[in-house]
């Protein structure tokens, strides 16, 4: 009786069951169509976003590349070794760099800063720090270049004997939203001339375009425009003007700071997340337990990007929400970064004797921020 019962039961079921699912296919294939469509999109904007950040290889093989530069759909990077590369059309050529004095073969020292004047389509020149030897010892030289056929000249200096050491020669070049040369300079090991305002080390200098003094620099009659600084190594203006530099710190506790003129922003005397009055802490700091050794930055709605060497990754930093996260990783050290649009390209630096290069290193990169 009950084997009867039970199978009743299960016809019962299995009529109802191809009852309901025969109703259903019937009644709603455009509800389903619909199902697969919405499907389809989001998958279609998930392998967007990815690809988005999956940076793009522009150029491979270059010799410890420092700095990018951009004009219309031309890019220039400076190598440490001392050339210039020019990138058009997916083509690249390594123009010759004529200096007056030798290169230093230091640690961190050569070709650094680049920055293309404003008027370059006209005078082809452009701004260079770089560090050298002669029979007075090691310094780093701001000057004029002069770009004639693929090869560029010496032309002028600007300013000399900027402090230089073992290391940290900082070496940042940018024209700011006022049309004023800055640059970054180290410390050069020597911590202390870092808070001495009469030395050049240690500072963010500030000058006008012929290499005189701006008469509204903060110091009379001064190129400092800022002091207290270890080895900074990036500066970035917002669309309202406000200024950024990155700064390396002592083994860990990097920074990134908000510059203003005249301050002092603490080295030797804080870093990280220390305060003291009249000394300017971070808006970042990676911290006592980790380091970033951040160099080139770059500013985009509403958030500053960043290069780190020791950190291997671009860094992504919230001026709104003053949150931080690593966008792009895996790709080793990264020397510098450039905002044009809503493109950022950057640069690996593995060939730089601190890094493990890969097949092709080093390599300028382009990857497409959300618009």
């Amino acid at each position: 009786m009950k084997k009867v019962i039970f199978l009743v039961f299960v016809v019962s079921f299995l009529l109802v069951g191809c009852s309901v699912f025969t109703t259903q296919d019937s009644t709603e294939p455009d509800h389903q169509d619909q199902m697969i469509e919405v499907a389809k999109q989001e998958n279609e904007k998930i392998d967007e976003v990815k690809s988005k950040l999956e940076p793009e290889i522009i150029i491979e093989n270059l010799t410890i590349p420092w700095t990018i530069e951009k004009m219309g759909d031309v890019i220039y990077l400076s190598e440490r070794t001392g050339g210039i590369v020019k990138i058009q059309n997916g083509e690249a050529v390594r123009q010759e760099v004529n200096l007056e004095k030798n290169l230093s073969a230091a640690a961190e020292a050569g070709l650094l800063g680049f920055v293309l004047a404003p008027d370059f389509e006209e005078t082809r020149s452009a701004f260079a720090y770089y560090t050298y030897n002669d029979s007075s010892g090691q310094f780093n030289r701001i000057v004029i270049l002069q770009l004639q056929d693929d090869t560029w000249k010496e032309e002028k200096v600007l300013l000399d004997k900027i402090p230089s050491g073992r290391v940290h020669h900082g070496g940042r070049l940018e024209i700011g939203p006022d049309d004023k040369l800055y640059a970054t300079a180290g410390d050069a090991l020597e911590s202390s001339i870092a808070q001495d305002v009469n030395s050049l080390g240690g500072k963010i200098l500030r000058m006008n375009l012929d290499g005189s003094i701006p008469t509204d620099n903060p110091i009379s009659n001064s190129y400092v425009y800022s002091f207290g600084h270890r080895n900074p190594q990036g500066i970035a203006w917002s669309d309202d003007g406000t200024m950024y530099a990155s700064e390396h710190g002592n083994d860990a506790n990097d920074e990134i700071n908000r510059i203003e003129a005249g301050k002092n922003y603490g080295w030797p005397i804080i870093e990280g997340s220390e305060k003291r009055e009249g000394l300017v802490s971070p808006l970042f700091t990676s911290g006592p337990n980790k380091t970033w050794a951040p160099s080139g930055i770059s500013y985009y709605q509403g958030k500053l990007y960043v290069a780190a060497l020791r950190g291997q990754a671009v860094l992504e930093f919230d001026l709104t929400t003053k949150e931080s996260r690593e966008l792009i990783t895996n790709l080793g050290r990264i020397r510098d970064v450039y905002v044009d649009g809503s493109s950022l390209y950057f640069i690996s630096n593995n060939t730089d004797g601190r890094g493990t290069a890969s097949a092709n290193d080093d390599k300028l990169y382009r990857l497409q921020l959300p618009k």
